[in-house]
């Protein structure tokens, strides 16, 4: 009789992504706590002023996050008037994001620290992994996958 395979989480990719992910983000947002913004946070706000007001779909299918988990991430950030959600002008049936004047002043502060943290982690691993690796990591979110 065969016996069943038994998963071998040192070979799961999946794991192993998501272990260093969340290692990455630790170091992040301890570099960027006195901004009081977490990574998730900044990273939207940095899509936000890259891109100008996008929709809540657009807005998740550019941080490659489902909306719900985005909708999450957005409820501070509006809160704190950071960011400002309205009707979309084009279709108002979807919402629209945009990043505010405090949440523009916001950035620029946690900028700084987000160089740093960026600084850091090149320092550890030097500057040409890094980039290989972000090429590696953007191949991969832009790669077939069947969901």
């Amino acid at each position: 009789m065969a016996r069943d395979p038994r998963p071998e989480p040192e070979i799961c990719t999946c794991l192993a992504l998501r272990q260093a992910a969340r290692h990455v983000s630790q170091s992040y947002d301890q570099k960027l706590a006195p901004s009081g913004l977490r990574t998730s946070q900044f990273s939207i706000l940095a899509k936000l002023k890259q891109h100008g007001a996008l929709t809540v779909n657009a807005l998740a299918a550019a941080l490659v996050m489902d909306r719900t988990t985005l909708g999450r991430n957005i409820q501070p950030l509006e809160r704190d008037g950071l960011i400002a959600v309205a009707p979309s002008r084009a279709d108002r049936r979807s919402k629209e994001v945009r990043l505010t004047d405090t949440g523009s002043a916001r950035l620029r502060a946690a900028f700084k620290l987000w160089v740093a943290a960026q600084r850091q982690f090149d320092s550890a691993f030097g500057a040409t992994r890094t980039a290989a690796l972000r090429a590696l990591l953007r191949d991969v979110t832009t790669s077939e996958l069947e969901g």
